[in-house]
């Protein structure tokens, strides 16, 4: 019976050739429109470490002066030197990591390449475990580097591709902005997005290419990028990496059970009136402890834009349904005759009903196969603006699934009203009438 109400439909498609054509561009246009932005909602919101997000916590502190001290307002988003240093010793975690973007000068050992600068990250060696940091060759640095500020380095690939061909280089020297550093491990290719870890710097950008301790930076005087809030009245020295400069530079990220994500909160409080007493802080207790997914909302990762597009395609696609269902009860009803025919011959209501969802269902499918393809063209041409995060903007597995059943929902959906005004046709009348 499904397949002679498919046969129906397609009769009835080549009878109205220009009907139907309105009612496949109505929806394509709906879904091409609401799946561009879908998918790119769904690719900037996304959980960027599935399975450990609520055990990675970021760190908040308030080091400033008690000058403009608004009650309930937010720590520092970052943390200085001093602090992320004393809670390393400390600790208090599974793991902790502190961390910073920063730049760096290869100088290769071919003389076939000239010395380019690279993107680096300097931190300690609880950062690869803390967040799955998968490697090619080698493995990360110690804790031993970490104290004895080791002359080490991890390369990403594509620097291990471009500098040592693809070989296995652990245990190779490279120059990095004038200092010889022994390659202890190589990664895979690894480009979580957004790059939660740090958001002061770019929520998402590409994969630094080198990683280095950050006690080793600090030594080398390696500089940092990124963002930095000095207050008070500076370093002794002028420096702003000095252990004791006022100054928020660092990203500190702890791994706990969440079960005992109420202790480090009370130790950070410990830890706030400790600093406190000694002189070093002024403000009351003001600390934070955030997992992943409240990190990336708090720092709204996800631009509000993105957002406003996402309701405005919605919107856009109950407009385009409106304007089917108007479609469909005009063509329904312009076959009162047939129906009335179709009825006094023995046809019940209900399948005079599941006849008209049959053929709007039909409708739905070559709409939502034109409004898959119009969201691809509209992905690429996201992928094409100038933002951080076009390149990211693919139709991937789940969200064409989504498509798919989004656009037999809506199909559906515009359906049910002209299918259930077609089934209250009276035999009778219909037959009379003609």
């Amino acid at each position: 019976m499904f397949a002679y109400y498919v046969r129906l439909a397609v009769r009835s498609f080549r009878r109205n050739k220009v009907l139907t054509a309105l009612m496949v561009v109505a929806i394509a246009l709906g879904i091409g429109a609401s799946m561009t932005t879908l998918t790119v909602f769904h690719v900037l919101s996304g959980d960027p470490i599935p399975g450990k997000s609520d055990r990675l916590f970021y760190v908040q502190l308030d080091p400033r002066p008690k000058s403009g001290y608004v009650p309930g307002e937010e720590p520092e988003e970052q943390m200085t030197r001093f602090d992320a240093e004393a809670m390393l010793r400390d600790k208090r975690a599974q793991r902790q990591a502190v961390m910073t973007a920063g730049g760096a000068t290869i100088v290769p050992e071919s003389s076939t390449l000239k010395p380019f600068s690279v993107d680096s990250r300097y931190t300690s060696a609880d950062f690869f475990p803390m967040f799955d940091v998968p490697f090619q060759y080698g493995n990360p640095w110690t804790a031993a580097d970490d104290e004895g500020r080791g002359r080490v380095v991890v390369l990403s690939k594509a620097l291990n591709d471009k500098v040592f061909n693809g070989a296995n280089s652990v245990g190779r020297n490279l120059t990095v902005s004038g200092h010889s550093l022994r390659v202890v491990g190589v990664l895979k290719a690894w480009q979580p997005q957004p790059r939660f870890f740090d958001l002061s710097f770019s929520a998402y950008g590409q994969e630094e290419d080198v990683l280095m301790p950050f006690s080793t930076s600090i030594d080398l005087k390696m500089g940092s990028s990124g963002n930095m809030n000095c207050f008070g009245d500076g370093s002794p020295d002028g420096s702003s990496y000095d252990l004791n400069a006022p100054c928020t530079w660092l990203q500190y990220w702890v791994e706990l059970d969440p079960a005992k994500a109420d202790d480090f909160r009370q130790y950070l409080v410990n830890y706030s009136d400790q600093q406190r007493a000694a002189g070093r802080f002024q403000r009351p207790a003001n600390t934070r402890l955030s997992t992943v997914m409240e990190w990336l909302d708090y720092k709204k990762a996800v631009p509000s834009d993105v957002r406003l597009q996402v309701w405005l395609a919605l919107g856009f696609l109950v407009v385009c349904l409106i304007n089917t269902v108007g479609l469909l009860l005009a063509k329904f009803l312009r076959r009162s005759g047939e129906i009335g025919v179709r009825r006094a011959l023995g046809a019940s209501r209900g399948q005079i009903f599941l006849q008209c969802v049959v053929e709007a269902g039909a409708v739905g499918v070559a709409g939502g196969l034109l409004g898959i393809g119009l969201a691809l063209i509209g992905l690429y041409a996201v992928r094409q603006q100038p933002v951080e995060y076009a390149k990211l903007a693919h139709l991937d597995g789940s969200m064409l699934v989504l498509a798919i059943g989004l656009t037999l929902f809506a199909s559906l959906a515009a359906g049910m009203l002209p299918a259930w005004r077609a089934m209250q046709v009276t035999p009778a009348i219909q037959l009379k009438s003609q």
